[in-house]
């Protein structure tokens, strides 16, 4: 009996020491995830202007700037790129499975004949989304050297990608390219969206607002 007791007790420490360890990483993440977020909402306001701005200067370029304004001029649509950014792991919800979804009806519904046609490529961030799309779509062209971008995620690398696709579609390999991704909303609800990269869609004025804004660039 003496022996039965002493097993229970020693269980009952084990099982507190394990507490005293999972509480301590929870402590640790958490600290992480609010770093994170932090950066996420102090950083999007800069992003949104700076996107804001980028739009309306090539708006209201004048047609001799055809380096700078290929990016804005829509053509017919030939050839499309998709960019889908997904994790690299699950255990994340439906986080994963809601962009993947988005993009595949977005897909079906507009671009399934040039899929038959072998002219949509798709980009992969993340191995969620390369997963999902080479399993059920064999006639996509898929890149395959970003999937997994997030090992190593900076400045640089994310600038390979970006040169990548305005080259391609520069030099006419695409002519829309379109990204998908999750929205962040909170620290539980991110929520798909699909935007049209290239071309950049020209600014829309808003109701009692000008939509042209002078802009002096200095060295």
């Amino acid at each position: 009996m003496s022996g039965s007791l002493k097993e229970v007790r020693q269980r009952i420490r084990s099982v507190q020491n394990t507490q005293q360890i999972t509480k301590a990483m929870k402590m640790v993440s958490a600290a992480k995830l609010r770093r994170a977020q932090t950066a996420i909402q102090q950083m999007r306001p800069y992003a949104e202007k700076q996107e804001q701005m980028l739009r309306n200067v090539l708006s209201n370029l004048g047609d001799g700037a055809t380096d700078v304004t290929i990016f804005s001029k829509e053509r017919p649509v030939e050839r499309v790129c998709l960019v889908i950014v997904t994790s690299n792991r699950g255990l994340c919800g439906a986080f994963n499975t809601n962009i993947n979804k988005a993009m595949q009806a977005r897909l079906e519904s507009e671009y399934r004949e040039l899929y038959e046609q072998g002219k949509v490529t798709l980009l992969p961030i993340g191995k969620k989304g390369y997963e999902y799309f080479a399993k059920r779509y064999p006639k996509l062209h898929i890149i395959t050297d970003y999937i997994e971008l997030f090992n190593k995620l900076n400045f640089d690398s994310s600038t390979q990608v970006a040169n990548l696709l305005m080259d391609a579609f520069a030099a006419g390999q695409y002519d829309r390219v379109l990204v998908a991704y999750g929205h962040f909303k909170n620290a539980v609800s991110q929520y798909p969206t699909i935007e049209q990269w290239l071309p950049v869609p020209p600014l829309e004025a808003q109701e009692g607002t000008q939509s042209r804004a002078d802009y002096i660039f200095e060295p």
